[in-house]
Order: structure tokens, then C-alpha cells, then sequence
């Protein structure tokens, strides 16, 4: 006996519904009190803390194929971390593993990979899914988050997108018409073999010092193009035994307390950096460092920066000057003109043939590229609000973009320590601000405009005097305007006091005109 209509019948109003169920279905998969941007460190250190609190209902959107964000992405050989491994890690997943005091890029991508996989995140991951447009829905106190495979909405959104994540690649003259292989140091082609090559390579940033001695020995002919020269410290590598990573699984106290002493060593670079006389002594290490390996006068001049050192990041390499120093390497400072099919051209006319164009031009930081697709409550973009000089409150949060937090936003990078640190303490503020939602039954809610002045004007004023500002160079630290809006300008442990006590009154809360229930009812109260 038939009872009723089959939804696959050709009944008009029966089939609507069939699909207005359908997608009602894959709505209610697509919606999330929390959602997540991003799973490299930034992203995998929130979930874990949300989840932590007992918070579950989250999913996270990765554009890539995997977790590890930076240390996915970029695999190029010699690639490593200049921040000692104990300290660049997540303070509530130690790994007592690693094998150097300073990573090799394999074994953070592998550490990042476990940490998901331990704690139970891949099942809110979204792979293959990156965010075109959020639009913030004030009715409803809801973002709507666009991707390349549909539709988003949240009640929150934390923005762990990475501050090195988008490679910056120059617009020279002529590079359509290159005939050989030219790729940035963040897209390094796993099939690519130097031996041989003839190789130009722009830029001498923190991946070109790691990959240019890497690749060095196989070359036939190298070229760097260096537009302005960096200053060099040793990098005071050395294995972990595995007696001391046994030591270190048996007695945890171990492990912190290395990780302390890291930690307090690191701290004290901040007096240099607040001080710039007191980097004269650095400098003369430096330069010991530099005439130690590099004996042509020549090349010594064209590799000592005419700035304080600290005004740009200091680089950590002790193959990185004995490889500019081999004969098949030619350091050029005259700047790049044009590329031919076969050739970089720089601004004297010299022409050199090449096989491959390696860029290692660092990351779009000051121009971040996720501020463009994000548009706030008044139907502005953030690019646009900034107008080149990104600003926000305590670098988490900003006035007009309601329920979203920001990770290593701005002024929240560091020129001395553990970036890590600084995104555990945004994470420990967002918690709070959460919390605080639940308890006051708040829906919505931003800080308000002037308390992200004060804290703007207030890391200016701490700003002043220091070598980022005073050290006589031109830095990517640097924005449009010639504001420092990337480093925080002083201690980590100050930022994470001035973050850690939730001030009430520098937020405005609100509830939303249409109830969550109404807008939707899978969203429950943020705990």
C-alpha cells in the first residue's frame, strides 16, 4: 500500500521541499558557532584551547591540503626555524622529540601534523577550502564566509591566516617572457634540481640565507641579487641526544625549565632593541662573523649594511657568508632592470643568462591580503578602513568587525622571540572576551574605536627610540604610512599582562536584532 508521496515524485510542491530540505541539510553542515581560518599554528593552538573549554562546536576551513600552514608550505631545502625548538612550540603540547635545538622544517610540520591528529581536530577540518569574502550579517550578529566550496556562517570567526603566508613577488620588467623556471622559495617545486643550473636569486631574506648554501655546491653559476644586505649572527646550532630527549619524556620539569631558560635569554635581546647604542657591541660580532669567512674586500662591502643592527631582522646562518664567498657565486647590488627570455638585465645594462629565477622576496605582511575579502558591519573592507596602516585592539580584535579575532595581527610580531608566545596570549584574551559574552548573554560585540587608538597610540609611544624605528633602514616592518604596525615593541610578558585582564569597558556588547534562535537555531550560547 502507498502511503503518501515520494520525495523523487514530479509533484511541484513535494520536490521544493525535498530540496529546501537538502539544503537546509547541507546549511546546518556549513554553519558553526565557531569557525577557524587557517590551521597552522596559529589555528591548531585555538581549536585545541576551545576544545579545552569544552567548546566543539567549531569547524575549521584550510585552503591547503593539510595542516601546518607555513611549515607545509614551505619545504625548500635548508628551510629550518631561527627560534630554539624548545620555545617555538605550544606550551600545552611540549615535544620532548626534537632532534636539534633548532627545527628543520620537516620535524615542525611533523610536530603540527601530531598536535591535530592528538587532539582530535581533523574532523572539524574543511580541506581544500579557502575563504573568497566575509560579510558580517548585524541582524543577525553572524559572519557570512565565502569560500571556492560554499557558504560559512558563524557566530565567531578567528582569523588564523598566518602572517607569512602569501608570498610577495616583485612585478619586474619582462618576467612573462622568462623561458626557464622562476618560482618563490614558498612554492618550491619538489621536482626542482639545482645540479647544474644557472641560478639568479632575488632577494637575501630569512629563506634565501637557508636555501642559497643549500643549493650552492650544486649549482653551475649563481647570481644574488640583493637590494640591501642583512645582518648575520651565528646560529648556535647542535644536536639533542637522544639520552637528553629520554630525560626530557621521563622528567617533563626538564623540558620546561629549557624552555624557561630559552625564554628569559631571549627576553633580554628586548634591551638591545629598546636601546640601539647597546647594539653597537652586537654589531661588532656581527661584523667578526661576517670577515671570518668572507676575506675579498669587495664582497665584505657589498655585505655590510649601512643601518643599526636590528633596524631589519636579524639572520641566523653560519653557511650563509661561506657560500657568497665560493667562486661560482656573484653577490650583485646594482638592481634588477629587466627580464629576457634567458637573462636577468640589472640597471647597467649587464646582462646575465640564467636557468632559473628564485625569489626569496619574503611575504605580503604590512599588506595582508586577508584585510581585502573581510568587510565589516558598515559594508567596508578592512583594507579600505586601514588605508595602508593596519591597527587593532591589543592586535586581536578591531572596531567595526564584531565577533572576530585576529591571530598575529597587528603589532604582534617579534624581532627577538617565540611568535608562538605572543599567539597564546590572544587566544587566553579571546577566551575571556568569550566568556564574558556568555555570562552577560551578549551576542555581538567590538571593541570600541577609541580604546584601539589608546592602544595604538600607547605601542607608538613605546615604539619611539627603539633601532625598528630609529635604526636608520627601511624595513618590511614598516607600513605605508612609515608606522612599525608589524613588532610589539617591547617584552612578551608585558603584551600578555596588558591582554590577560579582560577590561570590560574598552568593549561594547550588544544582542542581536534577530534572536540566534530565529537566525539560527543550531547556535547556542558562546560558553
Amino acid at each position: 500500500m502507498r502511503m503518501g508521496l515520494s520525495h523523487y515524485e514530479n509533484k511541484e510542491g513535494d520536490s521544493q521541499m525535498s530540496v529546501k530540505e537538502r539544503n537546509f541539510d547541507k546549511l546546518q553542515k556549513n554553519r558553526a558557532k565557531v569557525v577557524i581560518i587557517g590551521l597552522g599554528f596559529a589555528g591548531i593552538a585555538a581549536a585545541i584551547r576551545l576544545k579545552q573549554e569544552g567548546e566543539n562546536d567549531f569547524i575549521i576551513l584550510e585552503r591547503g591540503h593539510d595542516v601546518g600552514g607555513v611549515w607545509r608550505d614551505n619545504h625548500y631545502p635548508g628551510c629550518a626555524c631561527d627560534v630554539e625548538s624548545h620555545l617555538y612550540s605550544l606550551s600545552f603540547a611540549p615535544n620532548p622529540n626534537w632532534s636539534r635545538r633548532f627545527s628543520p622544517q620537516s620535524e615542525i610540520y611533523a610536530y603540527l601534523q601530531d598536535c591535530a591528529k592528538r587532539f582530535g581536530l581533523l574532523k572539524h577540518v574543511r580541506f581544500h577550502h579557502e575563504v573568497k569574502r566575509m560579510d558580517w550579517q548585524e541582524e543577525s550578529g553572524q559572519w557570512l564566509i565565502q569560500t571556492n566550496n560554499g557558504e560559512f556562517e558563524s557566530r565567531i570567526t578567528v582569523g588564523a591566516f598566518g602572517a607569512l603566508s602569501d608570498p610577495s613577488i616583485p612585478n619586474l620588467k619582462g618576467i612573462d617572457k622568462f623561458k626557464g623556471e622562476a618560482f618563490h622559495s614558498a612554492a618550491w617545486p619538489k621536482d626542482f634540481n639545482p645540479k647544474g643550473k644557472r641560478v639568479a636569486v632575488v632577494g637575501t631574506g630569512a629563506s634565501a640565507i637557508q636555501f642559497i648554501p643549500a643549493i650552492q655546491p650544486d649549482v653551475d653559476s649563481m647570481h644574488v641579487f640583493q637590494r640591501t644586505p642583512a645582518w648575520v649572527m651565528p646560529r648556535p646550532d647542535s644536536e639533542i641526544r637522544p639520552t637528553m630527549q629520554k630525560l626530557y619524556r621521563k622528567i617533563p620539569m626538564l623540558q620546561r625549565a629549557a624552555r624557561f631558560k630559552i625564554y628569559v635569554q631571549r627576553e633580554s635581546f628586548v634591551l638591545g632593541f629598546r636601546n640601539p647604542k647597546i647594539m653597537k657591541k652586537v654589531k661588532s660580532l656581527a661584523l667578526h662573523h661576517m670577515h671570518k669567512a668572507v676575506k675579498d674586500p669587495i664582497l665584505r662591502e657589498k655585505l655590510t649594511p649601512d643601518y643599526t643592527i636590528g633596524c631589519k631582522r636579524i639572520l641566523l646562518s653560519n653557511t650563509y657568508y661561506p657560500a657568497l664567498a665560493e667562486a661560482n657565486v656573484d653577490v650583485v647590488t646594482t638592481g634588477i632592470a629587466e627580464i629576457t627570455e634567458d637573462s636577468v638585465v640589472d640597471v647597467k645594462g649587464h646582462r646575465v643568462e640564467v636557468d632559473t629565477i628564485i625569489f626569496g622576496t619574503g611575504f605580503k605582511v604590512t599588506d595582508l591580503p586577508f584585510a581585502h575579502y573581510i568587510f565589516g558591519k558598515d559594508g567596508r573592507s578592512m583594507a579600505d578602513v586601514w588605508n595602508g596602516s593596519p591597527e587593532a585592539y591589543a592586535g586581536t580584535t578591531v572596531s567595526g568587525y564584531p565577533n572576530l579575532f585576529i591571530l598575529q595581527g597587528p603589532n604582534t610580531g617579534l624581532g627577538h622571540s617565540s611568535v608562538i608566545f605572543m599567539v597564546e596570549a590572544q587566544i587566553d584574551h579571546m577566551i575571556k572576551v568569550l566568556k564574558h559574552m556568555h555570562k552577560e548573554q551578549i551576542d555581538i560585540i567590538e571593541p570600541h574605536l577609541s580604546a584601539q587608538k589608546n592602544f595604538v597610540k600607547e605601542t607608538e609611544k613605546s615604539m619611539q627610540g627603539t633601532v625598528w624605528t630609529a635604526g636608520g633602514c627601511d624595513s618590511w616592518y614598516l607600513d605605508r604610512t612609515g608606522r612599525n604596525s608589524t613588532l610589539w615593541p617591547g617584552y612578551t610578558f608585558s603584551f600578555r599582562k596588558l591582554v590577560a585582564k579582560l577590561k570590560r569597558q574598552d568593549y561594547e556588547g550588544r544582542r542581536a536584532t534577530v534572536s540566534a534562535n530565529e537566525a539560527a537555531p543550531f547556535l547556542r550560547q558562546v560558553k
